[in-house]
C-alpha cells in the first residue's frame, strides 16, 4: 500500500457511529478498511490517535469559477477539508459561450470573480471549460476537484440577449441543445440566478422545458429562486412545482429566510418541503453557517434597471430621472433584485470594490459613508456604483439565527459556502463555512451530532451528484479524505479577518495525496474536473 492511517477515528460519510480502523490508500483509492488485527503496513505510515478520518467534504455551492485557474494554492478551500466545488452557480458562469457573450459574462460577474484579465480564455463550451480544468496549471491540474452546473443566465445571454422578453420557440430550440450538449459534455445539472438578470426574465414553462432536457441526461436543477423575502415560500413552491412537472430533481441553493418578513419562518418552509418529499419529490437543498448573505451591490436593482446589460444599467444610473425612479423602487416598493424587500441601507455592508480609490468604503454600511459625507444613502450608493462600474460586493446582514440552525438540521441538507473569494473584506463563509458546521455548530452547540453533520457534507451530497465512488470512506472509493481534530478543529476566518484559514483540519488528501500536511499547503494539484454519470 501507498499509505496506511493507523489509529483512527472513521466517520464515514452514512451517518452511522464512527468507529477505530486502520485505512489504507493505493493508486488514489481506499482499498482496506482493518478495524482488528495487526496494524496496516504500507511504504508510509501516519499514525492518527484523537483524529478523526472523513470523506473529504463537497461544497455544493461554489464561486471558484475563475480562481481554480488563477490560483494554484486555493487554501480557501483545500485548508478547509474541501475535495470537490460545485461551480457554475447562480445560472452565470463562463461556459457555453460566444465572444460576445464571454465579454458580457465576465463584466456582469467582475464582483464575484474578478474580469478576468489574468485568464486566459481557451474556451468556449462546457467541454473545453472542464478539459481546461483538468490541464489546470501546465497540464497538472487545479488544487481541487470541480464539477460545473450549465448556467441557464448565460444560455438566456447566447439565445435571448439581455431583453426581458419571453422566448420563442427558435431561442428555445437553442437553449435546449445548448443544455443537452453541456450535459453530454460532463455537466452535472443546472444552475439559475432568478434575481440576477437576464436568467430572470424566463418564465415558469421556459424553465420547465430546460428542467425536462437536464433530467434527460440525469442531472439536477440548482436555482437561487426568485425571493428569498418576501413571497419567499411561494417562491420555493414555485420550484418544487416546476420541477415536479419536468421530473426533475430539484437542489435548493443557498436555502435561506431572510429579512424581517421571514423571522422564525424555516418551519414553514420545511413543512413545504416535507409535504413535497412526502409525495415522491426529489429534493435536497443547501446552506451555509452564516447569517449575513453576499452579491454585488449592481443585484440590488430592480430587473428593469438592469435590462440590457452593463452598459446600459450605467446608462439609466446617469441619468437623474431614471436614477429616482430606481431610488423609488429600491426604498420603497421594494425591488425585486432586493427580494421585493424595501432596502435597508445600514444592512448592507461594502465588502469590496474594484476601484482601489474607493477602497474607504470597503468593511463600512452604505448608511455609514452616506453619513460621513451628509448625504442620503442613495446617493452614496449610486455614485459608488457608477464609479466602480458595477463592481462592488456587499454583505448583506439580513438573517436570522434560528432559520439557519432549523434549516441544517433537516434530513435533505447540505453544506454550500456560497463563497465569493474577491474583494478585500470577502464573507468569512469562503474561508470558513466547513470548520464551522463542525466547530461551533457540533462541538459548541450540539444543533448536530458530529456524524450526523459529516454525512451532511459527504455522503449526501455525493448521492445527490449521483458520484458512484465518493462521499464515503469505502473500500473501493477515490481516496479523497480529511482528517480533523474533533476537539479543536474551528473556523479562523472572522467578518474582522476573513481570510484567516481554519485550525484543526492537518491532512486533507485528494487521490491520495497530501494537498495539506501536518497544516501546510504541498504543491501537490490533484484536482480535476469530476463529469457527470450519464443517466
Amino acid at each position: 500500500m501507498d499509505l496506511a492511517i493507523r489509529d483512527v477515528s472513521v466517520i464515514d460519510g452514512t451517518g452511522q457511529a464512527s468507529y477505530r480502523a486502520d485505512v489504507g490508500i493505493t493508486a488514489g483509492r481506499v482499498t482496506e478498511i482493518r478495524r482488528e488485527g495487526p496494524p496496516l503496513g504500507a511504504r508510509r505510515t501516519l499514525d492518527a490517535p484523537g483524529l478523526a478520518l472523513a470523506p473529504g467534504f463537497i461544497d455544493m455551492h461554489a464561486h471558484s469559477d475563475l480562481a481554480l485557474l488563477r490560483d494554484p494554492d486555493h487554501s480557501a478551500k483545500a485548508a478547509q477539508g474541501v475535495t470537490l466545488e460545485v461551480i457554475g452557480q447562480d445560472g452565470l458562469s463562463y461556459a457555453p459561450v460566444d465572444d460576445r457573450t464571454l465579454a458580457e459574462v465576465r463584466r456582469s460577474i467582475t464582483g464575484w470573480n474578478g474580469n478576468g484579465d489574468d485568464i486566459d480564455f481557451t474556451w468556449r463550451s462546457v467541454g473545453e471549460y472542464l478539459d481546461r480544468l483538468d490541464h489546470g496549471f501546465d497540464g497538472e491540474g487545479i488544487a481541487v476537484n470541480a464539477a460545473y452546473l450549465i448556467p441557464q443566465g448565460t444560455l438566456r445571454m447566447l439565445a435571448v440577449g439581455w431583453e426581458d422578453r419571453e422566448a420563442t420557440p427558435q431561442d428555445l430550440d437553442r437553449m435546449r441543445e445548448l443544455v443537452a450538449t453541456g450535459m453530454r459534455e460532463g455537466a452535472i445539472g443546472m444552475s439559475s440566478g432568478l434575481t440576477y438578470t437576464p436568467g430572470m426574465y424566463a418564465k415558469d414553462a421556459e424553465l420547465t422545458d430546460l428542467c425536462r432536457v437536464v433530467a434527460e441526461h440525469g442531472g439536477y436543477y440548482c436555482p437561487h429562486h426568485r425571493s428569498y423575502g418576501a413571497g419567499a415560500l411561494a417562491a420555493y413552491e414555485e420550484m418544487v412545482a416546476l420541477t415536479r412537472e419536468a421530473g426533475c430533481p430539484l437542489h435548493l441553493a443557498h436555502a435561506t429566510m431572510n429579512f424581517g418578513v421571514n423571522e422564525g419562518k424555516a418551519p414553514d418552509l420545511l413543512a413545504l418541503l416535507d409535504k413535497a418529499l412526502a409525495e415522491g419529490a426529489d429534493i435536497t437543498l443547501d446552506t451555509y453557517p452564516y447569517t449575513p448573505g453576499c452579491t454585488t451591490l449592481v443585484a440590488m436593482l430592480p430587473s428593469w434597471a438592469s435590462e440590457g446589460g452593463p452598459e446600459a444599467t450605467l446608462a439609466r444610473l446617469e441619468d437623474d430621472g431614471t436614477a429616482e425612479r430606481i431610488r423609488h423602487h429600491m426604498e420603497v416598493v421594494g425591488a425585486d433584485g432586493c427580494h421585493g424587500v424595501p432596502i435597508e441601507w445600514d444592512t448592507i455592508e461594502i465588502s469590496g470594490v474594484t476601484d482601489p480609490a474607493l477602497a474607504p468604503h470597503v468593511g463600512r454600511t452604505v448608511q455609514a459613508s452616506a453619513d460621513l459625507r451628509g448625504e442620503a444613502p442613495w446617493v452614496t450608493a449610486r455614485r459608488l456604483l457608477l464609479a466602480d462600474s458595477l463592481g462592488s460586493t456587499i454583505l448583506q446582514h439580513v438573517g436570522h439565527e434560528e432559520n439557519v440552525q432549523a434549516i441544517m438540521r433537516h434530513r435533505v441538507h447540505t453544506g454550500g459556502s456560497d463563497g465569493i473569494l474577491r474583494g478585500d473584506k470577502p464573507h468569512p463563509r469562503a474561508y470558513g463555512t466547513f470548520p464551522r458546521y463542525l466547530g461551533h455548530y457540533v462541538r459548541e452547540l450540539g444543533v448536530l451530532s458530529l456524524e450526523e453533520c459529516v454525512a451532511h457534507l459527504t455522503g449526501r451530497p455525493a448521492a445527490r451528484l449521483r458520484l458512484p465512488d465518493r462521499g464515503l470512506v469505502r473500500e473501493g472509493y477515490r481516496a479523497d479524505l480529511v482528517l480533523f481534530d474533533p476537539a479543536t478543529v474551528a473556523a479562523g476566518s472572522t467578518f474582522d479577518s476573513p481570510r484567516t484559514l481554519p485550525t484543526g483540519i492537518p491532512h486533507v488528501i485528494i487521490d491520495g495525496r497530501f494537498v495539506i500536511e501536518d497544516g501546510r499547503r504541498t504543491d501537490v494539484l490533484a484536482g480535476r474536473a469530476v463529469r457527470g454519470t450519464p443517466a
